[in-house]
């Protein structure tokens, strides 16, 4: 009888065990963001089913079935852009075209400037350059004497100016040039920078590293050696650099096990990080707030007109809130990434502008006043790499380049210089300057009737399309042709310094809706009455489907 209820009370238990168990799997699974980025194995395994097809000539113009008469204005537009390319720029191709056999990096880039399945054709007629002689102002000139408006921003790092960082280039350089290019001593600048990334980040203690993507793997590791646990939670298409942990999806060989992607502003993951016990730190990218839950806009994604993007600084402002409070209550490490962002809303970066205070902050690119850095400011009780009580028992992290002279001289010249009345003019009124930009650009588009409008977070900008069109990724090609330099994710991003002026900013605006005119012109946008986005993903399911049949 005893051992009949021993039976059944263990049977029990196990149950109750496997109930509780597949509750807190629910849970989990429920604050995971609805989309194939917010389920980074289901999004891998799909990556890997999707077979190769590409269109050539016959096919390239008239993927949408639009009507003869279109596809040949399509093919007119095409190959006038092909030929003021072969007349405009043959030096810079030239060397692109070279450097490229031996270039991974622009093998890579080269091939996703549009969706693959037009890749090859358009990079055979509109390859871009990617070499250029010089900048200044707000613009940069190839190597054939062309001079185009910045939009780059150089990933970020241009914040204030080419000439700016020139400056604190050659001012760092001179700052250390005693020194020279001993590692592991400090130069005494390191001192100073100390003083003033303690102040702007309000946080005890910094380590300086050779990216931004180390800043965050010591963050993410330090976070996990003192609180004992094991996974860390990113949200649904942030960015925090290419090491594994971060990127668990799409890009990554390795499944990454120990990380929970979450579904952004949203109460079931405020209820995740109150209920699991082995989540050490909550990874924020502020640039998450122009575009919640998606990944990086890039033309090579964009198939149809779904793009979206918005920011509202109230509600994201609201959810930091939300996450600072459950964090502090159960112990976790909230982490800002503001490698990209930092100093670009405010000076004090994200915690200032947002008004949220994290336990860890990282910053990189324009920090390092042109040159490559990382940098990760915490709370001491966080930054400490070793337990007093137990000697052996280290958080190692190291790096042969950390804290490099010169890297720190320029550092120094640009906190120097962050502090001065004529920079911190820029930062006044910033958010009305930029709402007003970009307000007028999208009023001008909407009287043309042309299907494109802009969305911005402060100075980082991404474009929309209001038409179900396969070819929306086309623009990138007429805006280069205008004089206006875009990186290799095309309209998914444009970066403005903030010392583009009203005239330069007017010169730009005039030259996107010329560039946005003559798209349309061209036939780009035809679209047939009836057409949705829905339409476009099902027609691009099924040619996909019928490729893997073939194969």
């Amino acid at each position: 009888m005893l051992s009949t209820y021993a039976t059944y009370a263990a049977g029990a238990g196990a149950l109750c065990a496997l109930l509780v168990k597949g509750r807190a799997r629910l849970r989990l699974s429920r604050a995971k963001y609805r989309s194939l980025t917010g389920h980074a194995r289901m999004a891998r395994r799909v990556a890997s089913m999707i077979p190769f097809y590409e269109f050539g000539e016959d096919s390239f113009f008239r993927t949408d079935d639009a009507p003869e008469e279109v596809v040949a204005r399509r093919r007119a537009g095409f190959f006038r852009l092909a030929a003021e390319y072969r007349e405009r720029f043959p030096q810079t191709l030239a060397m692109t075209a070279a450097a490229r056999e031996g270039l991974s990096d622009l093998q890579f880039t080269s091939a996703y400037r549009v969706p693959f399945q037009y890749s090859r054709f358009f990079r055979k007629h509109l390859a871009a350059g990617s070499f250029l002689a010089s900048s200044s102002g707000v613009t940069v000139t190839d190597l054939d004497g062309n001079r185009f408006y910045d939009l780059t921003g150089s990933y970020g790092v241009n914040l204030l100016g080419y000439d700016f960082y020139k400056a604190c280039i050659a001012e760092g350089a001179a700052l250390v040039g005693e020194l020279g290019p001993v590692l592991g001593a400090y130069h005494p600048v390191v001192a100073e920078n100390l003083d003033q990334l303690r102040r702007i980040s309000g946080l005890d203690e910094i380590s300086f590293h050779m990216s931004g993507t180390e800043a965050v793997m010591q963050a993410v590791r330090l976070a996990r050696y003192h609180t004992g646990r094991s996974h860390l939670v990113r949200f649904c298409g942030a960015y925090h650099g290419w090491w594994g942990d971060v990127q668990p999806g799409i890009g990554n060989p390795v499944p990454a096990r120990e990380t929970y992607t979450l579904e952004e502003m949203s109460e079931r993951t405020l209820g995740v990080l109150r209920t699991r016990a082995n989540i050490a730190c909550v990874l924020v990218n502020p640039l998450q707030a122009l575009h919640p839950n998606a990944a990086a806009p890039a033309d090579s994604s964009l198939v149809d007109g779904a793009r979206s993007a918005g920011f509202d600084r109230a509600a994201y402002t609201e959810w930091l809130k939300k996450l600072r409070e459950v964090c502090t209550e159960r112990g976790i490490v909230l982490i800002f990434d503001e490698v990209f962002v930092g100093f670009r809303l405010a000076p004090g970066g994200a915690q200032e502008y947002f008004g949220v205070r994290a336990d860890m902050v990282t910053y990189g690119k324009t920090l390092g006043g042109g040159l490559p850095v990382g940098v990760l400011c915490g709370r001491g009780a966080l930054m400490r790499r070793f337990r007093e009580k137990r000697p052996v028992d280290v958080c190692f992290a190291r790096g042969t380049f950390n804290a490099h002279p010169y890297v720190m001289g320029t550092m120094n010249a640009f906190l120097r210089r962050l502090e001065s009345p004529e920079i911190r003019s820029l930062y006044a009124g910033l958010d009305g300057v930029w709402n007003a930009r970009a307000e007028m650009l999208n009023r001008r588009l909407e009287a043309e009737g042309l299907p494109v409008r802009v969305a911005h977070l402060s100075t980082i900008w991404t474009v929309t399309y209001t038409r179900p069109s396969r070819y929306n990724w086309m623009l990138q090609a007429y805006l280069r042709e205008r004089g206006l330099a875009l990186s290799w994710v095309g309209t998914g991003r444009l970066i403005f310094s903030l010392n583009y002026g009203d005239e330069d900013f007017a010169a730009v605006a005039d030259r996107f809706l010329d560039a946005a005119r003559a798209m349309e012109r061209d036939g780009w946008w035809w679209t047939a009455p009836s057409t949705t986005n829905k339409d476009v993903k099902r027609r691009i399911l099924r040619e996909m489907l019928g490729r893997r049949r073939v194969a």
